[in-house]
């Protein structure tokens, strides 16, 4: 597996995870992503992250039991580098707000366009490279 970057997605409509699930088996090689699993509500998604430790969390906001919003809270107090792409079926002001304070790399509207996944992807992997470059500097 080496470098790819693990993504878990946490979706409740199934043709969604489908198309998601795709989507990154397709970007593979390109990305250098790796599909690491799938939860259809933020509970059940929880726990499987604690577990798998993702490094993208792609996370619908509407779902039972437990929001996207308030899995992906937890998710960063559990795992402080994991990067977090919210996915509405809606463009809705006060979600986008609320997405941005948590501090979340992406937001993806329905129905997913492939290059708009692939933009986040790649935004997601730039952002990290040159974080990971910055800690290996030398200090003046």
């Amino acid at each position: 597996m080496g470098n790819k970057l693990k993504v878990f997605i946490v979706e409740d409509e199934l043709l969604i995870r489908d198309t998601l699930r795709n989507l990154l088996v397709k970007f593979e090689e390109e990305y250098q992503v790796i599909y690491a699993g799938e939860a259809s509500d933020g509970e059940i998604a929880l726990s499987m992250i604690q577990e798998i430790k993702p490094d993208i969390l792609l996370t619908d906001i509407k779902m039972p039991f437990m929001d996207g919003l308030t899995l992906a809270k937890y998710a960063k107090e559990l795992f402080p580098w994991i990067r977090v792409v919210i996915i509405s079926g809606f463009q809705d002001f006060n979600y986008l707000q609320e997405s941005i304070s948590i501090g979340v790399e992406g937001y993806l509207t329905k129905p997913i366009h492939p290059d708009d996944l692939s933009e986040v992807i790649d935004r997601i992997k730039k952002n990290r490279a040159k974080k990971l470059l910055e800690q290996s500097a030398p200090k003046q």
